[in-house]
């Protein structure tokens, strides 16, 4: 498979198989990841592997906070729908910046990104998920878990700030390709 024909063929999985990754796999992934480009050659990405036991820790964590917020009056989305997701999936792979700082009770999206820093991290994930597909592994990234930034951020021990995560596994469905906007409503030539 070429990398048009990758980029193309990439679906956002949701329903996995019942089968671990190896590590060896993780592992791919991970250096694809680290091969992104990167603005000014910071390398901002981190990465926290989710597995096993710890797993059902971190969608407890994640539902709880979930719920609390629910309690609140906040809307959250597809946020329960994407714990499930997390819940069947092998592996989540949690993607922070390195030059962002966690402050507890100051969800993400009051701080100031650092432009540059967070663009590179969306191609690290791009690369991670090309790789997945490459392997044989179904991939979903899912910034959801921002609804439980300071429990994760808490539970897997970061003081960066959090960016998204990513779960991959075996896919157990295969999904049709997406509606996408014509060329003519995202492009301007000049």
């Amino acid at each position: 498979m070429n990398t048009l024909e990758a980029i193309a063929g990439r679906r956002s999985i949701r329903k996995f198989k019942d089968a671990p990754v190896s590590d060896e796999d993780i592992e791919a992934i991970l250096n694809a990841g680290s091969q992104a480009p990167s603005g000014k050659n910071r390398q901002p990405w981190r990465f926290v592997v989710v597995k096993e036991d710890k797993r059902a820790e971190m969608v407890r964590t994640m539902r709880a906070s979930i719920d609390q917020l629910e309690e609140h009056g906040v809307d959250i989305g597809s946020a329960k729908w994407t714990a499930n997701v997390m819940d069947h999936a092998p592996v989540t792979i949690f993607v922070f910046n390195a030059h962002g700082e966690h402050t507890p009770g100051t969800p993400p999206w009051d701080d100031e990104f650092d432009v540059v820093d967070v663009q590179s991290i969306g191609a690290a994930i791009q690369n991670m998920l090309l790789a997945a597909l490459d392997l044989g592994l179904g991939s979903l990234w899912i910034c959801d878990v921002l609804y439980a930034y300071d429990a994760l951020c808490d539970l897997l021990k970061q003081e960066r700030q959090m960016i998204a995560a990513v779960s991959f596994g075996y896919p157990d469905e295969q999904p049709g390709p997406r509606p996408r906007k014509p060329l003519s409503e995202v492009a301007t030539w000049l």
